[in-house]
Parts: C-alpha cells; sequence; structure tokens
C-alpha cells in the first residue's frame, strides 16, 4: 500500500500508561511500516494475542457488530505491531518493533526493517465525551441547501446579485477544477497522505478499543482465582436476588406502563403538529406563484413560523439522536446534529427566560410604555416632518427654490400628515392594550415582542413609506424627461427596441416645446429633489432600525450559544482540522543511548479547535449582504437618480435564522412512523446460577466460567 522508503511511521498514543514491565503492542497495520498503536497489553504471550486477535475473542461480549470498527478503520482485524519492554529479542517476529518505554520521556522505537522512524504522539479523544478529531471543521448548518428559500425569483435587486453570486461562484469553481487538472506544481499525493483519512477514524476508535482489549484481555488464558468466603458468597447471592427483583419490575414497567405513556405522548405530539401544518400552511400561502407570502413581509409571521419549523424538526433529532445509543460511542456522524439540538434548545429556554423578564415589566408598565410610544411616535413621526416639511417650504439653507411647487408639495404633505395625526390620536386609547399584548407575547420568548415592535414600526411609519415613494416616482420621472429632452437637443432620441441612441430630425416645433419643457423641468427640479431626500433619509433611518431588530432576532434565534460553551469548557468537541507540530528531540537523549538505534523524529498531531471565526461566519455573510445591498454603487445611483430600493428580502437575509432547520420538514407521516418505530429490545435479564452454600469447598462453573482455585 505505502511504498517502501525506509521510513517507519507509528502513531502512539500519548495517555499510555508507562511501565516497565514486557507488554505487547497492538494495534492498526496500515502498510509494513506504517503502524498505528491502540494499546499495550501487559504480561501476555504475543503469539497468542495474535491468535486471539484474528477470532475477534476480544469482542465477544461486545453490545455492538464488530463490522462497524473494521469498516471504519478501514481493516479486517488488529494485529500484533510489536513488544514493549522485552529481553529476549530472538522469539521476536522481524516484522515486529521493539518498544522501550519509560515515564520521563517519549518510547524509543527499533525495527529491523526500518532505516529510520517517525514518531507520530496523539491525545485520544474520549467518545464518551463526543470528543473527536476530524480533517475538516464541524459544520454548526445544515447543508443541505444553497438556499431552498431562494427559489431563484428574487426580487429587483437583490434577485441579480444573488443570481449573479451564484453565477461568479460557478464560474471560479469550474476554473479551480481546470486547473488542477493542468497543474503541474504539486506533487502527487503518496499513500500515506491518502491514508490520512483512515488514520483520522483510527484516532477517534483508539480510546474505546483500548477499554475493550484491557477488559478482555482475561480471556486469553484461565487465571487462578480465589473461592468466595461464606458471607462473601451469601452477599454476592443477596445483591444478586435484589437486582433480579429490580429488575423485573423495571421490566414490567417498561412492558406495560410505559407504553401507555409512550402512545400518549405520541398521540398529543401529533395533534400539535397537525395545528402547526395548519398555521405554517397559512403563513407560506402566496396568492400567486412568486408573490410575497405572509412571513416575507411580517417579522412576527416568521418568527411563528421558525417556532413552529423547530417544533415540527425537534421529534426527528430526537429520534436521530437516540439511535447513536444503538452504535458504538466513536461513531461521530451524530456529533454535529447533537449541538445542533442542543444549541437549539438552550437558544429557545434562553429566550423563553429574557422574555418572561421583559414580558413582566411591560405588563407592570403597560400604560407608561404606551404613553412613551405615543409621545415617540408624535415627536419623530408627526410634529419631526411637520418642521422639516415647513422648513423646506421657505429658503432651506438659503437655497432659493420654486415657491408655488414647493407650497403645493407642503400642503399636500402636510394635510396627510394631518390625518396620520388624527389616526394616531383614535389608536391612542387603544395603545395600552396593544402594549399588554405584546408584553404577554413576551412569555412566548423574547423574540416575539421584538418581531411585534418591528411590524408596529412598519405599520406606524407607512406615511413615511409612502411620501418616499410618491416623491421618488416624481423625482425619477423629472430626471426621465430631462433625459429624453437633453437627447432632443442633440438630435438623438433613445431607441427602445435596440436598446441605443439613434440620430433622428425634428421639426422647428418640436425643438421649441422641448426647449421651454426643460427650462421648465431644470428650475422645478431642486424643489422635488430637497423634498425626495428628506423622505429618502427618514425611509432609511427607518430600514435601519428595522435592520436592527432583525439583527437582535438573528441572535435570539440562531446565535451559537451551546459550540460557545463547548469551546470554552472542551474544544475538542468541536474540531476545526488538525496539525502536525515536530517537536526537539536533540536534548532529550536517555543516558543509555544506543547509537545504533535509528534516528528518530518526534512529531505530535494536535487537534485544532474550530475558530470563532467559523462560528460566527454566518453572522459575516450576512453583514456581507447588507453591505452589498445598501452600500454598492448601484444602490447609490438608485438614490441619485430616484429609483426604488427595495429592502432585502427576508427569503434571503434571513437564511441565518432558517440554517439550523433542514430545507424539507419531515411530513406527519415520516414523523408518525419514526415516532412509533420500537427500539431494538435488549437482552431478557436472566436470574443468575446461585449454588448452594458448601462449607469449605470451591466451586465451579464461575461467571465466566473458569475454575476458582481457593488459595
Amino acid at each position: 500500500m505505502v511504498e517502501h522508503d525506509g521510513l517507519m511511521r507509528v502513531f502512539w498514543p500519548t495517555d499510555i500508561r508507562s511501565s516497565e514491565r514486557s507488554g505487547v503492542v497492538v494495534g492498526w497495520r496500515n502498510s509494513t511500516l506504517d503502524v498505528f498503536v491502540v494499546a499495550v497489553l501487559d504480561d501476555v504471550d504475543p503469539r497468542n494475542v495474535e491468535i486471539h486477535l484474528r477470532s475477534n475473542t476480544f469482542f465477544r461480549s461486545c453490545p455492538h457488530s464488530v463490522s462497524r470498527i473494521y469498516e471504519l478503520c478501514g481493516h479486517s482485524s488488529m494485529h500484533v505491531l510489536g513488544v514493549s519492554n522485552t529481553a529476549n529479542y530472538a522469539l521476536i517476529d522481524p516484522s515486529w518493533f521493539c518498544a522501550t518505554t519509560s515515564s520521563s520521556r517519549e518510547p524509543r522505537i527499533t525495527c529491523v526493517k526500518a532505516s529510520s522512524v517517525q514518531l507520530i504522539l496523539y491525545d485520544r479523544p474520549r467518545p464518551k465525551g463526543m470528543q473527536y478529531i476530524s480533517l475538516n471543521p464541524i459544520s454548526l448548518a445544515l447543508g443541505d441547501k444553497w438556499y431552498a428559500f431562494d427559489d431563484g425569483k428574487g426580487d429587483g435587486l437583490e434577485g441579480e446579485d444573488e443570481r449573479r453570486e451564484m453565477k461568479n461562484q460557478e464560474a471560479k469553481l469550474k476554473l479551480v477544477n481546470k486547473l488542477k487538472q493542468h497543474s503541474i506544481i504539486n506533487r502527487t499525493a503518496s499513500a500515506r497522505d491518502k491514508a490520512l483519512g483512515k488514520v483520522v477514524h483510527q484516532v477517534n476508535w483508539s480510546w474505546e478499543l483500548e477499554q475493550t482489549l484491557q477488559k478482555n484481555v482475561g480471556r486469553l488464558g484461565p487465571r487462578p482465582k480465589r473461592s468466595l468466603s461464606v458471607s462473601e458468597r451469601v452477599v454476592e447471592s443477596t445483591t444478586a436476588m435484589r437486582n433480579y427483583i429490580i429488575m423485573q419490575l423495571w421490566n414490567a414497567f417498561v412492558i406495560y406502563v410505559f407504553p401507555v405513556i409512550r402512545k400518549g405522548f405520541v398521540m398529543l405530539l401529533f395533534v400539535h403538529r397537525a395545528m402547526a401544518e395548519l398555521l405554517l400552511a397559512v403563513l407560506e400561502f402566496r396568492i400567486k406563484p412568486g408573490y410575497a407570502a405572509l412571513k416575507d413581509v411580517s417579522a412576527t409571521a416568521q418568527q411563528i413560523e421558525i417556532r413552529l419549523l423547530q417544533f415540527c424538526y425537534w421529534p426527528m433529532q430526537y429520534i436521530t439522536l437516540r439511535q447513536r445509543k444503538m452504535d458504538w460511542a466513536s461513531v461521530t456522524t451524530s456529533h454535529p446534529d447533537y449541538i445542533r439540538f442542543y444549541n437549539s434548545l438552550w437558544l429557545v429556554a434562553n429566550d423563553v427566560i429574557i422574555g418572561i423578564a421583559i414580558g413582566s415589566y411591560i405588563i407592570e408598565n403597560a400604560d407608561w410604555v404606551s404613553m412613551k410610544i405615543n409621545d415617540l411616535l408624535r415627536v419623530y413621526t408627526v410634529d419631526a416632518l411637520q418642521s422639516s416639511i415647513s422648513w423646506l417650504m421657505g429658503w432651506p439653507a438659503g437655497l432659493k427654490l420654486n415657491g408655488e411647487l414647493a407650497s403645493f408639495l407642503g400642503a399636500l404633505f402636510l394635510w396627510v400628515i394631518t390625518y396620520w395625526s388624527s389616526c394616531i390620536d383614535a389608536l391612542a386609547p387603544a395603545l395600552p392594550k396593544l402594549v399588554w399584548f405584546i408584553g404577554f407575547s413576551s412569555f412566548a420568548g423574547a423574540s416575539m415582542p421584538l418581531a411585534m415592535f418591528s411590524d408596529l414600526l412598519s405599520a406606524l411609519t407607512i406615511h413615511i413609506y409612502s411620501f418616499y415613494l410618491a416623491s421618488a416616482r416624481i423625482y425619477h420621472w423629472q430626471l426621465t424627461i430631462l433625459q429624453s429632452l437633453f437627447h432632443l437637443f442633440r438630435g438623438k432620441k433613445h431607441n427602445v427596441l435596440r436598446n441605443r441612441i439613434d440620430s433622428c430630425d425634428y421639426d422647428l416645433d418640436q425643438l421649441l416645446v422641448g426647449t421651454i419643457l426643460f427650462t421648465l423641468l431644470s428650475f422645478l427640479l431642486p424643489t422635488v429633489g430637497v423634498f425626495y431626500i428628506n423622505f429618502a433619509i427618514a425611509r432609511m433611518m427607518i430600514i435601519s432600525m428595522k435592520a436592527g431588530f432583525d439583527t437582535l432576532l438573528s441572535c435570539l434565534n440562531h446565535f451559537p450559544l451551546f459550540a460557545l460553551m463547548l469551546r470554552v469548557k472542551d474544544s475538542r468537541r468541536l474540531p476545526g482540522g488538525i496539525r502536525f507540530e515536530l517537536r526537539d528531540t536533540h536534548d532529550n537523549r536517555p543516558l543509555n543511548y544506543n547509537a545504533n538505534e535509528p534516528p528518530t523524529s518526534v512529531i505530535y498531531l494536535k487537534s485544532v479547535p474550530l475558530s470563532f471565526k467559523a462560528m460566527f461566519n454566518q453572522y459575516f455573510q450576512m453583514a456581507e449582504r447588507i453591505r452589498k445591498h445598501y452600500l454598492s454603487p448601484r444602490v447609490f445611483l438608485c438614490l441619485l437618480t430616484g429609483q426604488f430600493v427595495p429592502p432585502i428580502n427576508r427569503r434571503n437575509l434571513y437564511s441565518l435564522q432558517y440554517s439550523m432547520l433542514p430545507a424539507r420538514r419531515a411530513t406527519m407521516w415520516e414523523m408518525w412512523q419514526a415516532l412509533n418505530t420500537e427500539p431494538p429490545q435488549r437482552k431478557p435479564f436472566q436470574l443468575p446460577n446461585i449454588p448452594p452454600l458448601a462449607n469449605g469447598g470451591g466451586r465451579r462453573g464461575g461467571a465466566n466460567g473458569r475454575l476458582r482455585v481457593p488459595h
């Protein structure tokens, strides 16, 4: 498999107990000179160990299939790799190596076939603690979608940006693949390099395999044991009978009581799922394909949809995590699901806790909160607009505007604001009840009042949105007409069919009318422009506030809280790759160093934890989308020309909130089948064979079938 260049590569765990007793080194043989050490078995015969490894004697009492181990580790069986601290070198197989271990330094490796040794030390992950290493960083989001909620019908600028981004990524991927095919600089990966993925699996399995080998090392041969005394046999019999009674009671509960409770819970869960499906159908209903659904225009509807989708996904996640108990602990495929599941539970729990605190405050101070909201609405959406419009109706900043047009536009906008002010006054008596309802919704989580306040902000500033649309449309029409009249002066016209500027002959009357209109619109443009700038600034401020609300919602719904806790507590549960570190071996040679020993280099295989940048990568993507949408040259051009700048579509910008959810939720029938699938039954508990007490006599037929010899 691997080229024989005289270099022997030995993977050695750092937590192997160092002793001066002779032992047998057991592990995986990836090639003749590429070995992976799993355990060192003390005081056993290496030939006997090899026979039992081939016959799977060590795994006879294992609760799971042994083929699963061999499948992931890439071999059909484990082998004896060498011996440790032995004095009889004549009985050593030439393919084995000799290891000399001590508690003060790394082991010394010698082998007949090796001209040099590369000792790679590694820390064994604890599978019971869900530790593992990985070549690729762990994914905290589900990778089953580019984005499932982007149906390819993006609106306006955003849809074009998304399609352009996808095309650029596809073009870059094709270019990279083409460069890989024609690259002659990078060397070809060797067999050792290709075996790195298999070595990673062997590292993850090392701790559990070592525990199994050490536990079953007694199967290699009979070992004399002293017989139990009368009192010890009485205690053993009593303990066995107590365990038997407890197990029978537990079996009765599992057989007769637990299924009834389980069926009732499943039925209740199924009824809730049916109600959730009904609400989701309402939230996702579209009048026509491509039209916006309720969840696309309302933050509250979107938040309700996220909670309903989480409720639909949690049972399937629980079933997946329950199935991991039916396999070896070293299987790491379910670890990302475990982190996602508990991260969502933590976020919902914290959301509810924070919401209870906020809701209690809002309910107790509903009158004061409603009064403050009314004052803010009066000051910033009525008085501030009236003062700014009145200022624009004069000579703002010394700018001479068209008085008649400014008075007309100002009077029109002031009349609408006055009517809107009367609507707010009519709403004021009901505002405390509305605030109380928002506070009551906080008991479902702090995200609900945030979403409701975001929608309330949109509803109470709809007049500003209308002013922005009207002024932008008038301003854009004027610019378009001025552009056409400018082409008229040059003897040109815009060819709509071919989308180009063509020459054209105009009559004198046409040129005269065009000149008059151009002059008139040129003098009226500054007046319309200042009103447009005023409402555009107000609209951008409202969009910024809504972006702040949505950012808080993203943090409450997706913040990697559980992952951060794991990163601080145990970073080995969040692998971000591996790294090889070369250690200095010149100054720590032992006093009895033999010059004939092959030169040895010591390398440390270290797991790299997931970086904080990778954990918050999707937040950076969201910020990048905001920057591309609102700070791009195209958006500035739209603002200058009066074209409408829509807010970012929720389906794409806030895909961060859906990244923990599958692209397609499981159907009700799939959930019913998953919840009603019976787990594999365990072996029934049997009453142990309790022999009669005999004074002073030994007994045969112990728990492991061996003869107990009295001392």
